[in-house]
């Protein structure tokens, strides 16, 4: 096999997303943008529940499920929409007492009589 100059050779593909190396949270904008979408996909839901419900209004079970369901998905898409990401535990690093890394106490004074 002949070597090949660097500009004959085949482009490779490059990852769209860069690779994460640390454990930080995805940006504010991130997680609005991530919120903003699963609100807009639950009230899409929503309208076609509502939909549905006027399409099935002869069939009265089935009617009444979709606009119970398009009822309650707006109060659900608001509080899915106002919720954060969880919040990670921090376990702090706390004080443990240790004997052997304790401090000696005062000495007691050396009187010298002379």
């Amino acid at each position: 096999m002949e070597p090949v100059a660097s500009s004959q050779q085949v482009p490779r593909s490059r990852r769209q997303e860069p690779v994460l190396i640390t454990e930080a949270q995805p940006s504010q904008a991130a997680l609005h943008a991530a919120r903003k979408r699963r609100y807009a996909l639950t009230m899409a839901v929503r309208a076609v529940s509502l939909v549905l419900a006027a399409v099935f209004y002869q069939t009265v079970w089935l009617m009444l499920i979709f606009a119970v369901l398009g009822t309650v998905l707006p109060w659900i898409a608001v509080v899915m929409a106002n919720d954060g990401p969880p919040k990670k535990r921090v376990d702090p690093h706390r004080y443990t007492h240790r004997p052997d890394r304790e401090l000696e106490g005062p000495r007691p004074a050396r009187v010298i009589e002379g």
